[in-house]
């Protein structure tokens, strides 16, 4: 069963072509900090309210996550607030619940210290349900849609799309302008390595 939270106007990116699949070096390994720090100031964009970074899937802001005429004309369907929280964005599955909008909260702060990283997986598995749903469409936000709804959105597809952290900055990069802060960036860098570990693993496991 998904996980949901009970308590605790854009720029509309064009559609996106049919996902093609990841060519990954066998030799790929995980980068430092400073060069994924780097890697997330290439080719900046402007950054609106709300855009579209792979099919379906968006992140936006607090002003969008608001503003329920848009929400309908984008026809978001499901929504992790990843600033949930009577001191964060204040929305709440209430907030929405004269719009049929499945709704996950994520308590986090924007903090370098705040471990972003046990809510990555429930997360990914949430944005998976909602993407597979009839029409689904995924609004992920938090205050400003650039460190820690970007940060969530970096796990799911290194999660769900088996992409690494270096293929899923460049896709989103291409769309919106998003850096998470330090810390999310090592526990992200933390779960590409763990990733490529098991990958790793299940084709060594598939050889014999």
């Amino acid at each position: 069963m998904v996980p949901r939270a009970g308590v605790g106007k854009g720029n509309r990116e064009t559609r996106h072509s049919v996902a093609r699949p990841v060519i990954r070096s066998a030799q790929y390994e995980t980068p430092s900090l400073s060069a994924l720090e780097h890697l997330l100031w290439l080719n900046k964009h402007s950054t609106g309210h709300v855009h579209e970074v792979w099919p379906n899937l968006y992140i936006g802001d607090e002003y969008t996550a608001r503003d329920k005429t848009e929400l309908l004309s984008l026809g978001i369907t499901h929504i992790v607030n990843a600033a949930h929280g009577r001191y964060h964005v204040n929305t709440g599955a209430g907030y929405y619940s004269d719009m049929y909008i499945d709704y996950y909260g994520v308590e986090a702060d924007d903090d370098p210290e705040f471990d972003l990283s046990p809510y990555f997986h429930p997360t990914a598995k949430f944005i998976r349900a909602g993407l597979n749903s009839p029409k689904g469409k995924v609004l992920v936000h938090c205050a400003m849609g650039i460190s820690r709804s970007a940060a969530l959105v970096f796990a799911f597809l290194m999660i769900c799309k088996k992409m690494t952290l270096v293929e899923a900055i460049k896709t989103v990069g291409r769309h919106r302008d998003v850096c998470p802060n330090s810390g999310f960036l090592s526990q992200l860098r933390q779960l590409d390595i763990t990733l490529a570990f098991e990958r790793k693993r299940r084709e060594d496991h598939y050889r014999l």
